[in-house]
C-alpha cells in the first residue's frame, strides 16, 4: 500500500474545515503513496502468503462504516487484545500491528475478531477508516476453514518508524500535525502461524498504519496501508 511528498500551504483565506482536510491529507497521501511498494515487499518476504493472510487495496481515509461491518456493542471479543493506554504513536503502532497480525480461531469467532479490532478505532473523527481495518480479517468462508484447521497466529514486532515521506511532509509544514494529530508509522515484524497436528510457519510482515494521538489522550487507530516505505 508514489508521490514522494505532500507539501501543504495554508493561505489566510482557507476555512478551518479546509485546513483540517488538508492536514489529514498528509497522513493519507503518505499511506497511498506507499502502495507502490507492496509488490516489492511481497518479493522480499519470500514466496506465497499463508491462507490467513489477506491483501487489500489502499482506501480513502474518510470513509463511513457500513452497517454490516459495525460489530454489536454486546458482542464479546474472544482472545483479541484490548487497545493499550499509549500516547506514543510508535508504541501504539507496534501494538496495532500486533493486533493485525494476531488471531486465534480456536477461541475467537470472526465476529468477535471484528468486535475486538473495532475497539482500537479512533472515535469522533471523520478520518477513521474502519472498512480498511476490517478488511484485514479473512472472509467468513476462509475464517471457517481456518477454524476447522484450528489455526492461530502471533506477532513478533521488530521495529517502528516514521516513513521518510511523512517526515518530509511535516518538515515542509510543521504546524500541520497540530490540526488532526495523525501520524503515519511503518512497523516491521514476523507473523508466526500454527495449526492442528503440529503445523507451523512464519514470514516477515510490514505495515504502515495511521494513528491519531491527541495531547493527553490515548492513541487510536485510523487507517492502514498494507505496504512499507523507508
Amino acid at each position: 500500500m508514489t508521490p514522494r511528498r505532500t507539501v501543504l500551504s495554508h493561505p489566510a483565506s482557507w476555512s478551518p474545515l479546509a485546513q483540517r482536510t488538508a492536514i489529514i491529507a498528509v497522513a493519507t497521501a503518505v499511506l497511498l503513496a506507499l502502495a507502490g511498494a507492496a509488490a516489492w515487499i511481497t518479493k522480499r518476504s519470500g514466496g506465497s502468503r499463508p491462507a490467513a493472510a489477506v491483501t487489500t487495496s489502499p482506501t480513502s481515509a474518510v470513509t463511513s462504516t457500513p452497517a454490516e461491518l459495525a460489530p454489536s456493542p454486546a458482542t464479546q471479543t474472544g482472545s483479541v487484545a484490548r487497545p493499550p493506554h499509549a500516547t506514543d504513536p510508535l508504541a501504539y503502532a507496534k501494538a496495532a500491528a500486533g493486533l493485525l497480525w494476531s488471531y486465534d480461531t480456536r477461541t475467537t469467532s470472526r465476529n468477535q475478531q471484528l468486535a475486538g479490532m473495532h475497539r482500537w478505532m479512533a472515535t469522533g473523527t471523520p478520518y477513521a477508516n474502519w472498512p480498511a481495518i476490517s478488511s484485514q480479517v479473512p472472509d467468513p468462508a476462509l475464517w471457517s476453514r481456518m477454524t476447522d484447521n484450528q489455526q492461530y497466529a502471533t506477532a513478533a514486532i521488530t521495529e517502528a518508524h516514521f516513513p521518510s515521506a511523512f517526515k518530509q511532509a511535516l518538515a515542509d509544514d510543521p504546524a500541520a500535525l497540530t490540526k488532526a494529530y495523525i501520524y503515519a508509522v511503518t512497523v516491521t515484524g514476523t507473523q508466526h502461524i500454527a495449526w492442528k497436528n503440529g503445523g507451523a510457519g512464519g514470514e516477515p510482515r510490514a505495515v504502515t498504519v495511521a494513528v491519531q494521538c491527541r495531547p493527553n489522550t490515548d492513541c487510536a487507530l485510523v487507517d492502514i496501508a498494507p505496504s512499507v516505505a523507508p
